[in-house]
């Protein structure tokens, strides 16, 4: 006969199995749940690639586990290529979409609200906004390149919905002139000063004529600033008190010049450079001045030119 089994040893083997078999189970659920959590924190890391698309969705809590069963992973992770053309993304974060945009926007005014739509965290944005509140601006796209909260790739993304205004500077004040790189009180005051003089300027180059306002100043900035609309030079209308106003005349000799060359030459014949070859302007300044909007050449009515007897 076979030897009885001793029902306290079956007891204690059936124990010790289940034992085992609760401390693999807690194990390999640790496990996994740390290789869980690290593919999200490399998921967040890297959501703003281009050609990818990835969904994090939580379940609620009621469904973390089964009655009876094993636990079950409390979130769940889909991960979608796409093409390299396709440039947004979806992130589904605490129940809600998140969706990545792409626009057009000036990263100086556009608000915290839709620099997240832009793909920025609420941190980085109010960030972005702390940086402007403190006087900070944007003169450039690489600019906001350089702010620390911008990211190569999300730079490189971005990049082509950047739109910076240019600063107009037959409309700007002293203050939008201080926003310019080599640009403080004084020269400000004089960029508005000499615009005055001018009647407006007629083309950017011509801050140059401020005193001390050299080339490498110009340069600094001729990408920041544009020269919209401003009044023609009336240079064939005027009378000698007015002409002799404008900078490149100066003089009322050279005014009275202009009027007598008018007075003795035909309409038809009328233009800077006449004024140039009859010596009444030097080459340096008749080329300043062909330059200028000038009022085109009208001859007065017919009927108000008086004859002498």
């Amino acid at each position: 006969m076979g030897k009885k089994k001793d029902p306290e040893h079956s007891v204690s083997t059936v124990l010790k199995a289940g034992v085992v078999s609760l401390a693999f189970m807690i194990i390999g659920y640790q496990v996994a749940l740390f290789v869980h959590r690290a593919s999200l924190v490399r998921i967040l890391a890297n959501r703003d690639r281009p050609d990818t698309v990835y969904l994090w969705r939580e379940l609620p809590s009621g469904q973390a586990g089964q009655a009876g069963g094993a636990p079950q992973r409390s979130d769940s992770v889909a991960r979608i290529v796409r093409s390299p053309e396709a440039l947004t993304r979806e992130v589904y974060r605490q129940h809600a979409l998140r969706r990545v945009e792409n626009f057009v926007f000036d990263p100086n005014t556009v608000s915290v609200e839709d620099l997240q739509r832009l793909g920025f965290s609420e941190r980085q944005a109010q960030s972005i906004d702390n940086y402007r509140s403190k006087g900070g601006r944007f003169r450039r796209p690489s600019d906001f390149a350089a702010s620390y909260v911008v990211a190569d790739s999300v730079f490189q993304r971005l990049e082509p919905y950047i739109r910076i205004p240019r600063i107009d500077i037959n409309r700007a004040d002293s203050a939008a002139f201080e926003t310019l790189p080599g640009i403080g009180p004084y020269y400000a005051a004089r960029m508005v000063s000499y615009r005055k003089e001018l009647g407006g300027y007629s083309y950017p180059e011509q801050l140059m004529d401020i005193y001390r306002f050299d080339e490498e100043r110009y340069r600094g900035l001729a990408d920041l600033i544009e020269c919209g609309e401003a009044p023609s030079f009336r240079l064939w209308q005027l009378e000698p008190d007015s002409l002799r106003l404008h900078p490149y005349i100066r003089s009322y000799q050279t005014a009275r010049a202009i009027v007598l060359f008018r007075d003795h030459t035909p309409p038809g014949e009328w233009s800077v450079q006449a004024l140039a070859a009859a010596g009444i302007l030097p080459d340096s300044t008749a080329a300043k001045l062909a330059r200028c909007r000038i009022a085109p050449a009208v001859s007065p009515p017919a009927d108000s030119v008086v004859t002498a007897p």
